[in-house]
């Protein structure tokens, strides 16, 4: 049986189309041992209740990828070793870093995809069955990249992914593209699929996007959160945001937030390791209700809620 999605009602007197948790953050920084940090996480339904893959910073500030896992999405046990990735469909697992994993069901095993340091950041993917033992394949770009994203099925045959070419370092730019695959090895077929925006039509998405939450099916098309980011003179800010994309063709952007959905306000979002941040990375549905995980100032995990139905006519009524 399913466990039912974590949830909280909106607060009485909000019109807020997305509110957060009120026992935020869901995860401290110093939620295991070692850590320095927690954020930028994923989640999914397991067994009988949820399993994680979490983005934990040492306090060397190494970055690595954990598992854990949960009755209720909201209460986690994390491992206190990060994974020991075993070879998949090759025998080169080199990994500088790992960090910002996402998770997604396909078929028959859960697919992790997140940043790997390989000459540079690119996209490490791994597949488990049990969140115990994780088989890494090949990188799915050259470097620089970031963000990669799995739809949760495949598109015309083939599996598809979203991401962010970037460069080394903290990227000043970037624009969301698709990449399909016929084997989870091999990547082509690479289409832009949105761009940063203009200053003066959205500003809190004008310098970089990135997807973010695995993209959920729904009967107006793929409903994926994203990051946006402005360069401020306090530096970046990132905020969150989401598009609606063709369920045929996931290149086309059938309607995109210009308001933001969610940005930094929160004192635990504001103040951290790198303030003003919100960054998706991981949504649940039950078809009704959504909940969204997200790291905050790169430091804890938050969670934030809406109603799908809701966040659809949102996104339509306010579209850029």
């Amino acid at each position: 049986m399913r466990a039912t999605i974590p949830f909280e009602d909106r607060p009485a007197g909000s019109g807020d189309v997305m509110w957060r948790y009120s026992e935020n953050p869901v995860i401290g920084r110093y939620h295991i041992p070692t850590s320095n940090s927690i954020f930028n996480s994923a989640v999914v339904p397991f067994e009988d209740g949820f399993a994680g893959v979490f983005r934990c910073d040492n306090k060397a500030v190494q970055m690595n990828i954990f598992a854990g896992f949960s009755k209720d999405g909201i209460s986690w046990e994390i491992n206190h070793d990060p994974i020991e990735m075993v070879a998949g469909n090759t025998g080169m697992i080199e990994s500088a870093y790992k960090y910002d994993p996402r998770v997604t069901f396909i078929e028959d095993r859960y697919w992790v995809t997140w940043c790997n340091g390989y000459h540079g950041p690119t996209i490490g993917i791994a597949y488990t069955f049990d969140f115990k033992t994780f088989y890494q394949c090949e990188n799915a770009f050259l470097p620089f990249n970031r963000n990669g994203v799995l739809f949760p099925e495949k598109i015309n045959g083939k599996y598809a992914m979203l991401s962010r070419p970037s460069d080394n370092g903290h990227t000043p730019f970037g624009d969301i593209w698709i990449s399909y695959s016929p084997d989870m090895k091999y990547w082509g077929e690479h289409r832009c699929v949105m761009k940063v925006t203009p200053f003066e039509q959205s500003a809190w998405q004008c310098t970089k996007i990135g997807a973010g939450s695995v993209p959920i099916r729904t009967e107006e098309g793929w409903l994926e959160f994203y990051h946006g980011v402005i360069n401020t003179c306090n530096g970046f800010r990132y905020s969150m945001g989401a598009v609606l994309l063709d369920l045929e063709d996931p290149s086309k952007v059938l309607y995109r937030t210009q308001p933001y959905l969610l940005a930094p306000a929160e004192i635990y979002e504001l103040a951290g390791d790198v303030p003003n941040v919100v960054f998706p990375c991981a949504a649940l549905s039950d078809g009704e209700r959504i909940a969204v995980y997200y790291g905050a100032a790169d430091t804890v995990v938050g969670m934030a809620f809406g109603y799908q139905q809701e966040i659809i006519d949102f996104i339509k009524a306010n579209s850029i």
